[in-house]
């Protein structure tokens, strides 16, 4: 056997051998609610990978974009059926299973800015919370984040409430659908892939979807060129979870791991998102065809007193949604906030 051979088997069986090492004692498959091609889920790949090598490979998490294989409001029910260990998406996604999820999924215009949000799910008693409501669904809320306030496309110019007025506007089941109608608009359900067709042709005036960047990245803002930024209604609560029966057969430390790596997931989200909301700005605002709309502090007041109306009407629709409400209303009177 030539030395060439020898070294060449010594390398494969090192490989194999430091393969077999390092394979992943725990293997889940997670399901989120988008698209591969969004910069959300190449956020949500690199929490996966930093899992990885913060457990020392002893936990590997195979993402799958929106759809690959239930309906984005359908994971919770892959998740109970045992055919995906977990997801990250809108918890707002599940208000047809519990208005609740509508309430503290989007509590429209309860909040002016993420960290608002972030201490209310971590120190507030959203945590807790959260995971009371997915108990039936033997599901475990491991943390949240969200996108950061979301911005509106519109092909019409919105300066105000009063301009919402008849307002095609396409916007998610639930609670957004209704503080809309409140305040006058004419809301449209509409699947988040049909949102660029609907905008080019003319089905909808406007639309409530995600950040600014994505929908600058998407042109968008080029078919619909008065964007609302910063926006003044949505701020999603985007949680990650997973099988509670799987989550009990950890051990503590990895536990502790998991809940620690999602609130810095949490943070690089929100970060990566702004700083990425930022620069599509800039090259919208460079664009003599788009026009920015920031609405008033007075106007987001009177917006934000419709939408509070409509926490009491949502709140009134289970137990555990009036439970929502109280807390979050009992956290924002606390903090000087409602």
């Amino acid at each position: 056997m030539s030395k060439f051979t020898t070294t060449l088997i010594t390398a494969t069986l090192a490989g194999i051998l430091s393969t077999s090492a390092f394979a992943a004692e725990f293997n889940y498959k997670f399901q989120s609610s988008d698209p591969s091609g969004d910069k959300n889920f190449q956020i949500q790949k690199e929490w996966t990978k930093r899992v990885e090598v913060m457990t020392g490979g002893r936990v590997h998490i195979d993402l799958l974009p929106v759809g690959s294989v239930f309906k984005h409001t359908e994971t919770l029910d892959g998740i109970k059926m045992g055919i995906l260990d977990g997801q990250i998406t809108d918890t707002s996604y599940f208000s047809g299973k519990d208005p609740a999820f509508g309430l503290i999924g989007n509590t429209v215009g309860a909040w002016s800015d993420a960290e608002q949000l972030m201490q209310y799910i971590n120190y507030g008693g959203g945590y807790q919370l959260m995971n009371e409501l997915y108990a039936p669904y033997g599901v475990k809320f491991i943390g949240g984040s969200t996108t950061g306030v979301e911005a509106l496309v519109s092909r019409v110019p919105l300066d105000s409430v009063a301009d919402l007025k008849g307002l095609k506007i396409r916007a998610p089941e639930g609670l957004v659908q209704q503080v809309f109608a409140a305040a006058g608009a004419a809301p449209v359900n509409l699947p988040g892939s049909e949102v660029f067709t609907g905008l080019s042709k003319g089905v909808i005036d406007a639309a409530d979807y995600t950040v600014f960047s994505t929908n600058q990245k998407d042109g968008l803002n080029d078919i619909a060129p008065n964007p609302v930024y910063p926006g003044f209604h949505s701020l999603p609560l985007i949680d990650v979870s997973m099988s509670k029966k799987k989550w009990d057969k950890l051990p503590a430390d990895i536990q502790a791991i998991l809940t620690v790596s999602v609130r810095d997931f949490a943070q690089d989200n929100i970060t990566q998102l702004h700083m990425a909301d930022q620069a599509a700005v800039k090259i919208a605002e460079a664009n003599p065809k788009i026009t920015i709309h920031n609405w008033s502090t007075a106007e987001r007041k009177k917006f934000r007193t419709i939408a509070r109306t409509q926490w009491e009407v949502f709140a009134k629709r289970s137990p555990n949604a009036q439970k929502v409400y109280d807390s979050i209303t009992t956290y924002l009177k606390a903090n000087g906030l409602l």
